[in-house]
């Protein structure tokens, strides 16, 4: 077998095209940029059910936990769990304005180094 070409073949089933490979290569890139946000979505709804639901669930037990004098079931119910909320959104706003710029570099590249 010879490296050249079959002449019969059209010359873009024989090696992709640059704008293929740069469409490919942005396709790649969004779908990381999906995987990332889907990744985080699921931790930050792990972690506000954890703040909304375990506490009030577990709030016997927390009960025996004091915490500046008030038990700590009381305490999360009324500022705890909406200092988590916030944490939780403040987080999600920084996180995905770092995965946004990410994926930008990455897609200006690929427009960049077009022919």
């Amino acid at each position: 077998m010879s490296d050249t070409p079959d002449p019969s073949q059209p010359a873009a089933a024989c090696a992709p095209a640059p704008r293929q490979a740069r469409q490919a290569a942005l396709l790649a890139a969004r779908a990381g940029h999906w995987r990332q946000t889907r990744r985080l979505t699921a931790l930050l709804l792990a972690l506000w059910f954890g703040a909304g639901f375990c506490t009030v669930f577990f709030a016997r037990e927390l009960a025996s936990v004091s915490l500046f004098g008030w038990p700590l079931s009381f305490y999360l119910a009324a500022q705890g769990s909406a200092l988590a909320f916030l944490a939780i959104v403040a987080g999600y706003a920084l996180a995905m304005r770092r995965i946004d710029l990410r994926y930008r570099r990455r897609a200006g590249a690929l427009e960049a180094a077009r022919p």
